[in-house]
């Protein structure tokens, strides 16, 4: 169901909404909508990726468990080679 909804934009804005529609061939209003669209669904990612962020910090507040930059970044590197390495076992945090 789409239901009409209402913004207000100042006229320099409106303008360019405007010009950007007829060079793309497409209504001004569908412009506004794509924008809507990308903007909502950029804002979801970083959403998720902050609660997941989040959540791997609580996760390490508790175990302490964790992998080095240095391991990180060696596993990485090795990415598509003839050597490709395991992923970094977990350690605690030394005391």
């Amino acid at each position: 169901m789409t239901v009409a909804t209402s913004i207000k934009l100042d006229d320099a804005l409106k303008g360019r909404v405007r010009q950007l529609a007829e060079a793309r061939r497409r209504s001004a209003h569908w412009i506004m909508r794509e924008a809507i669209t990308q903007y909502v669904e950029r804002e979801e990612q970083r959403e998720a990726l902050r609660q997941d962020t989040l959540k791997a910090w609580e996760e390490f507040q508790a175990t302490g468990l964790h992998a080095t930059a240095e391991e990180v970044d060696r596993w990485l590197a090795s990415w598509g080679t003839e050597h490709e390495l395991p992923a970094p076992p977990y350690k605690p945090l030394p005391l």
